[in-house]
């Protein structure tokens, strides 16, 4: 699971702004933020630069 979305409210980014800067659909975006899927480690790195967050605390650790 991703923070994705958690990260987009903080910074006061809508989803089509990420999926602008990305060069992704909306679609794929929102699939991203709502946990449906799960981003290519690329594009992790790539949405946490954008969000400027580490890349980690993107993850969250279901084994907590």
């Amino acid at each position: 699971m991703n923070r994705i979305k958690e990260f987009l409210e903080i910074r006061g980014m809508s989803q089509t702004d990420l999926a602008h800067r990305l060069g992704k659909s909306f679609n794929m975006v929102n699939l991203y933020a709502t946990n449906k899927v799960q981003p290519p480690i690329p594009v992790l790195y790539e949405i946490a630069k954008i969000l400027k967050v580490d890349v980690r605390e993107l993850l969250v650790n279901e084994n907590i």
